[in-house]
């Protein structure tokens, strides 16, 4: 079970920290994702993580804005997110996989991934 959190309402420019806790003791076996969702849009893939914290991998849209890392002793997972832009408004979702390829496309193939979390509302505002 994957529970997000962490969402609010911040500025443009400003920063916010999402957590992403798992409850288990199979977490350190997954890779992490983050995926996000705005109104009237399709879930888009955000970045995810290896299960050893070494690789990670960003849509073109947040690298060098975004940085995902977790901390496999507290079964935790996180999205920073700095420079935020208005176009970053959207419901934010953690998910669980195999792979970072197969979290790539988790978008498109949500039944791949093995778990998903309820999204955290980010609101960016001008």
């Amino acid at each position: 079970q994957l529970q997000a959190s962490g969402g609010g309402l911040v500025q443009v420019g400003g920063s916010l920290r999402l957590s992403c806790a798992a409850s288990g003791s199979a977490f350190s076996s997954y890779a992490m994702g983050w995926f996000r969702q705005a109104p009237r849009k399709d879930r888009e893939f955000v970045g995810a993580i290896s299960w050893s914290g070494d690789s990670t991998l960003y849509a073109d849209s947040v690298k060098g804005r975004f940085t995902i890392s977790r901390d496999n002793a507290k079964n935790t997972v996180y999205l920073q997110m700095n420079s935020l832009k208005l176009e970053d408004t959207a419901d934010y979702y953690c998910a669980a996989g195999g792979s970072l390829d197969t979290l790539r496309v988790g978008a498109i193939r949500p039944w791949a991934l093995d778990a998903w979390g309820l999204g955290t509302l980010v609101t960016v505002s001008a």
